[in-house]
C-alpha cells in the first residue's frame, strides 16, 4: 500500500508542476530559516554548557546594599577576599578558583612572538570546569608557578603540533614557563575564553591584589563546584554574611549563582535574578516556528485549493471501496514527499548559507553531523511539517461525498474552507506586518541609542596597549608620535574609554549627606592632556596640567557626579578618595562608559602618572587614516620591538556595545523578509488557482464588455482585503509587543505613526504587485481559448 501511495504521490506532484515548486520551495525556505534559527538558539543556550557537570558550577556573587540593608546592585566580583572562607568555611564546596585576565599577553617560542588571552586561575580551576586534557595530568598541571597550560590551537601555532610538554615558552618576553598541560580548545559559546592558563601562584609574583586580597577589592570573579546542587539554599545561607563580617564601609551579601545562567540570565533587580537574553531566544524560537508554520500554511492552501481537481478521485476511489483512512494515508503521504524534498533542498541551503550567517553575527555555528539529537530534532522537525501542513488538506480532501463529488457539487458549493482559508492568508500577513514593525523599531532604537551623545570625541580616536617597554618609555614616544605628525595629541589612562574599567564606593566631600558613601562612582585614572585627547567636553574648570604642580592631586568630575554631591560651586572643592585629599579642578559633562542603554554613572577621574595601562592618541586629520596607522606603527616598534602593535579605533570599540541588539536587528529584518518572500509565494499560487476556477467567468466578462483593469480589479480586490484585515490584527499586536520590549531600556525611542504606515503600504504594494502579476495573466487570455475551458 506504502509503494502504491508513494507512485500516486510522485505522480500527483510531477503533474501539477507549479504548485509543487511553490509548495517545496516554500516548505524548503521555511525549513532553512527555521534549522538556521534553532542552530542560534541551541548556540546561545548551550553557553557555558560545554564542559562536564555544568550544572554544578557556580558563580559566587554579590549584592550590594545601603545602609538600611535594601539591595542596590548585583556585581559579578563578590570580593576578593571570598575565595579563602568559602575554601574554609563550606565543606558542601569541592573546589573553589579566583579568575583573572582575559587580556591578550605576549608569549613567544623562542623564534616568533604572538599575542594570546591568558586566563590567570588556581590550581581546583581545572577541577572545576575539567577540560579534557590531550597531554598533562590535570591534578598537578597548576602546582608550581612557572607552569603553563595551553590549548590545542595555541600549542600547534607555538610548535606545529601537540607533543609539546616539558617545552619552554617566555611570557612577556620576561618570564620562561614550562608547558605542563596541553587541553582541547574551549567552546566560541562560553564566557570563559583563553589560549593559555597560568596559575594563580604565578600572578602573585608582580600583582599585589593577588598576594592580599582584601573584602573591600572587587577584582576578579570566583567560581565553585558543588558536590550537590540541591544544598545551594544551604551554601547561600552560609556565605550570605561573610562579607559584612569583614567588610568596614561597603555592605553585601554573597551568594552562588548557576555558572550556565549568567548568559541568558545577568539582569537583578533587588538581588533576584529577572532574566536577560532569555527573552531574545523565546523571540527567536517564535521566528523560527512561525516562519515554518507560513510555509505549512501555504501548503494547506494549496492543497485546499485544488479540492475540485481532487474531488473526482476521492469519489471514484470510495465508489470502488476505499475507506477515509486509506485516502488520508494518501494525502500524508503526498504531503511527506513533498517535506521530505524540502528537508534535502533546505539542509542544502543550510549548509551553503552557514558560513555568510556566521560571518554576518560574528559567531561560530556547526552542524555536528554525528550528533544523534541533530538527527533527533531533523526528523522532528519533518515529521511535525509534514503533520502540520498535510493533515488538515488529507482530513479535508477525504471527507468529501462521493455522490455529490461524481455530480460535480464537490467543492466550490459546500465543502471548500473558503473562509479558513483566508483566516490563514491573514495569518501570515499578519505575522509578516508584525516582523516588519518590529524590524523598524529595533533599528530606530539602536539609531537612537547611536545617536546619544557620548560625551568624548570617539572619531579619529585611537587606543593602544602600554606594554613592554613602552611602559616605561611613555614620555619617549608621545614625543616621537607627534613629531611624525599622525597625532595631534598623546594621553596615558589606565582604563579605555569604550568600557568600565574601575569603581569605587566611600567617596568623601563637604556635607555629605549619611547613607551616600554607599554611593557608587566609577573611575578612570589618567595624567595630562586628557581632555584635548579624548574631546571631553568640559563645562567648568580645566584639564590637568604641568603648569600647575598640585593637578596631580586634582580630580574631574562628571556633571552627574556633581548632581549627587550637589555641589553648587564644584571647582575647589576638596574630596578624599580611599583617605587621599583631593582637590577638584574640572567638570565634564558625562560620558557613557557603561551600557549605552543605561543612564550614566558619576564619574570621578583622577591624577596619576604610573597607572598608564593604555595609550590614547588623537588621529591627525590631515593625513589617511592607513598614514597615521603606519607612522605610529613604525614609532611604536622601534620602541618596543618585541611586541606586535595593537591599534583600535574606539568607535568601533563603543559600537560592540550595541552587538546584541545588532544581532535582533539582523535576523529580525533578514527572516521578516524571508516571511514576507513565502507569504507571497502562497499568495501567487492562490491567486492562480483562482484565476484558472474562474477562466470561464473571466471569458464571458471580456465578451461582454469588461475591460482588463476591470478583471484584474475583480480578482485582486478579494486578495488584497485580507492584507488589510492582516494589517488591522498585526499592527496593534506590534504596537503592544515592541511598547514592552522598549520598556527595557531606560532611554528609548518611541513607535511613531511613520512606521505603522510603512509598514502596511509595503506589504500592500508587495501583495499588490504579486497579485496583479498573476491577475493581468488572466485578464489578457484569449476570450474564445477561455471559453473553450472545461472546468
Amino acid at each position: 500500500m506504502f509503494r502504491l501511495n508513494l507512485k500516486i504521490a510522485l505522480r500527483n506532484l510531477w503533474r501539477n508542476t507549479t504548485s509543487s515548486v511553490i509548495n517545496i520551495v516554500g516548505l524548503a525556505i521555511g525549513l532553512a530559516s527555521c534549522l538556521l534559527l534553532l542552530l542560534y538558539v541551541n548556540y546561545e543556550w548551550n553557553y557555558n554548557k560545554g564542559f562536564k557537570d555544568a550544572d554544578k558550577v557556580y558563580q559566587v556573587m554579590i549584592n550590594f546594599q545601603d545602609a538600611s540593608g535594601k539591595v542596590t546592585s548585583t556585581y559579578s566580583a563578590p570580593g576578593n577576599g571570598i575565595h579563602s572562607a568559602i575554601k574554609n568555611r563550606v565543606p558542601e564546596v569541592d573546589a573553589v578558583a579566583r579568575l583573572a585576565g582575559g587580556g591578550e599577553t605576549l608569549i613567544a617560542n623562542g623564534r616568533t612572538s604572538f599575542k594570546k588571552v591568558v586566563l590567570f586561575g588556581d590550581p581546583e580551576l581545572l577541577k572545576i570546569f575539567n577540560f579534557e586534557f590531550i597531554a598533562g595530568n590535570p591534578a598537578t598541571a597548576l602546582d608550581v608557578p612557572n607552569s603553563v597550560v595551553v590549548t590545542e590551537r595555541t600549542a600547534r601555532l607555538l610548535f606545529g603540533g601537540v607533543n609539546v610538554l616539558n617545552k619552554s615558552i617566555k611570557y612577556e618576553n620576561e618570564r620562561d614557563l614550562i608547558i605542563t598541560g596541553v587541553i582541547k580548545d574551549v567552546p566560541s559559546n562560553t564566557a570563559l575564553k583563553f589560549d593559555y592558563v597560568l596559575p594563580w601562584s604565578f600572578l602573585e609574583l608582580f600583582n599585589e591584589n593577588a598576594r592580599n586580597g582584601g573584602w573591600e577589592n572587587f577584582s576578579w570573579p570566583v567560581m565553585v563546584k558543588v558536590n550537590d546542587p540541591s544544598k545551594v539554599d544551604l551554601i547561600n545561607s552560609k556565605i550570605k554574611g561573610l562579607f559584612n563580617e569583614r567588610s568596614k564601609d561597603t555592605k553585601g551579601e554573597n551568594f552562588i549563582f548557576p555558572f550556565a545562567k549568567t548568559h541568558l540570565y545577568s539582569n537583578f533587580v533587588n538581588g533576584k535574578s529577572v532574566g536577560g537574553d532569555i527573552e531574545k531566544i523565546y523571540l527567536f524560537i517564535g521566528l523560527a516556528f512561525g516562519i515554518l508554520l507560513i510555509a505549512c500554511i501555504n501548503f494547506m492552501n494549496m492543497a485546499t485549493a485544488k479540492s475540485e481537481r481532487r474531488a473526482k478521485e476521492v469519489g471514484i476511489k470510495k465508489t470502488i471501496g476505499a475507506t477515509r483512512s486509506s485516502l488520508v494515508m494518501q494525502f500524508l503521504t503526498e504531503a511527506m514527499v513533498l517535506t521530505f524534498g524540502s528537508v534535502l533542498l533546505a539542509v542544502t541551503v543550510v549548509e551553503l548559507a552557514l558560513p555568510m550567517f556566521n560571518n554576518l553575527l560574528g559567531i561560530e555555528l556547526v552542524i555536528d553531523y554525528g550528533n544523534a539529537w541533530y538527527w533527533l530534532v531533523i526528523s522532528g522537525v519533518v515529521v511535525l511539517t509534514g503533520l502540520l501542513s498535510g493533515l488538515y488538506p488529507a482530513l479535508f480532501l477525504s471527507a468529501f461525498n462521493p455522490v455529490q463529488t461524481l455530480k460535480r457539487k464537490a467543492a466550490r458549493e459546500k465543502a471548500i474552507p473558503v473562509n479558513l482559508r483566508q483566516v490563514l492568508v491573514v495569518g501570515q500577513f499578519c505575522f509578516a506586518i508584525m516582523l516588519i514593525i518590529a524590524t523598524l523599531v529595533i533599528y530606530k532604537q539602536i539609531d537612537f541609542i547611536k545617536n546619544r551623545p557620548i560625551g568624548y570625541s570617539a572619531n579619529l580616536l585611537a587606543e593602544m596597549p602600554q606594554e613592554g617597554e613602552l611602559s616605561g618609555k611613555f614620555e619617549v614616544f608621545k614625543s616621537e608620535v607627534l613629531k611624525t605628525g599622525a597625532v595631534t595629541a598623546v594621553n596615558q589612562a589606565a582604563g579605555s574609554l569604550s568600557g568600565v574599567s574601575n569603581w569605587f564606593t566611600g567617596f568623601e566631600w563637604p556635607n555629605r549627606p549619611p547613607g551616600a558613601e554607599d554611593i557608587r562612582f566609577n573611575r578612570l585614572e589618567t595624567n595630562y592632556d586628557f581632555v584635548k585627547t579624548s574631546g571631553v567636553e568640559l563645562i567648568a574648570g580645566r584639564d590637568f596640567s604641568k603648569d600647575f604642580a598640585s593637578d596631580t592631586a586634582g580630580v574631574l568630575l562628571s556633571s552627574s557626579a556633581v548632581k549627587v554631591m550637589n555641589l553648587q560651586n564644584p571647582v575647589g572643592t576638596r574630596v578624599k578618595l580611599n583617605g587621599n585629599d583631593l582637590h577638584v579642578i574640572g567638570v565634564f559633562k558625562d560620558i557613557i562608559w557603561d551600557s549605552p542603554y543605561e543612564a550614566e554613572k558619576p564619574m570621578v577621574i583622577n591624577f596619576n602618572r604610573y597607572k598608564g595601562y593604555r595609550i590614547n592618541m588623537r588621529l591627525n586629520p590631515a593625513n589617511s587614516l592607513n598614514r597615521n596607522v603606519e607612522l605610529i606603527s613604525a614609532v611604536a616598534k622601534r620602541l618596543n620591538p618585541a611586541y606586535p602593535v595593537e591599534i583600535k579605533f574606539v568607535n568601533n570599540l563603543y559600537a560592540q556595545k550595541m552587538q546584541s541588539e545588532k544581532i535582533l536587528g539582523i535576523l529580525a529584518n533578514l527572516f521578516g523578509g524571508i516571511a514576507i518572500f513565502i507569504s507571497c509565494m502562497g499568495l501567487y499560487g492562490l491567486v492562480a488557482y483562482s484565476a484558472e476556477q474562474r477562466t470561464k467567468e473571466f471569458g464571458v466578462r471580456r465578451v461582454l464588455g469588461a475591460s482588463v483593469s476591470n478583471i484584474m480589479r475583480l480578482l485582486s480586490v478579494s486578495f488584497l482585503k485580507m492584507v488589510f484585515f492582516a494589517a488591522c490584527i498585526g499592527v496593534p499586536l506590534a504596537y503592544y509587543l515592541m511598547n514592552k520590549w522598549l520598556t527595557n531600556f531606560e532611554f528609548r525611542t518611541s513607535i511613531p505613526l511613520s512606521i505603522v504606515l510603512i509598514s502596511i503600504v509595503g506589504t500592500a504594494v508587495i501583495a499588490f504587485l504579486t497579485v496583479s502579476f498573476q491577475a493581468y495573466k488572466a485578464a489578457k487570455a484569449n476570450p474564445a481559448e477561455a471559453l473553450k475551458y472545461e472546468q
